[in-house]
């Protein structure tokens, strides 16, 4: 079974575990998209994840722990976890551990600013009623207070600089972007 990480410093996990993110894009590597052009439908081919995957929701082995009941396969192996790798960091998780999934329902590849407003929604942006503006988790200014965008496409550009590194939007790369939902 693979496994995938979403970013826990914007809350991205959090949003997949309470099915608000229901969609995420990965940057197709440079080395697949020189094989390929946007619209050919080969490109398909070289995408990590395929049309009904079920993959592990990586999270740290501290973090899974303070579960209960869906955990104690780990409890047991991990009885002296805070030495073992994977304990504070989820690369080096095995994906069998993992007591979430998802099932991947659809993949498409785009061109990272041809996202629409509504994907953006699946990214884990969302609508803040107080004040009417939209955000992300973890949307922080220097002094602590909440950023707000007046469009979605705004929000997910800033999140997408933090997620995948700054000028990411503008670069506008080939992205695999997957449709998900969690198993539960």
């Amino acid at each position: 079974m693979k496994k995938i990480m979403f970013n826990d410093k914007y809350g991205l996990t959090h949003a997949v575990l309470d099915g608000r993110k229901t969609m995420t894009r990965r940057i197709v590597p440079q080395s697949v998209s020189n094989d390929y052009d946007a619209e050919d439908s080969n490109i398909i081919n070289a995408a990590t994840y395929n049309v009904g995957d079920v993959v592990a929701v990586a999270q740290d082995y501290g973090t899974v722990l303070k579960c209960t009941s869906a955990c104690e396969l780990v409890k047991v192996i991990l009885i002296t976890c805070d030495g073992v790798p994977g304990y504070h960091n989820k690369m080096f998780v095995r994906a069998g551990l993992m007591p979430h999934r998802i099932r991947i329902t659809g993949i498409k590849v785009e061109r990272l600013q041809n996202i629409s407003e509504g994907d953006c929604l699946r990214e884990g942006v969302y609508f803040d009623r107080d004040p009417f503006y939209y955000t992300f988790d973890g949307a922080k200014s220097k002094c602590g207070s909440q950023l707000h965008w007046g469009r979605p496409i705004e929000a997910f550009s800033v999140l997408i600089d933090k997620v995948s590194g700054k000028g990411t939007w503008a670069k506008n790369p080939l992205v695999f972007a997957y449709s998900f939902e969690l198993v539960k």
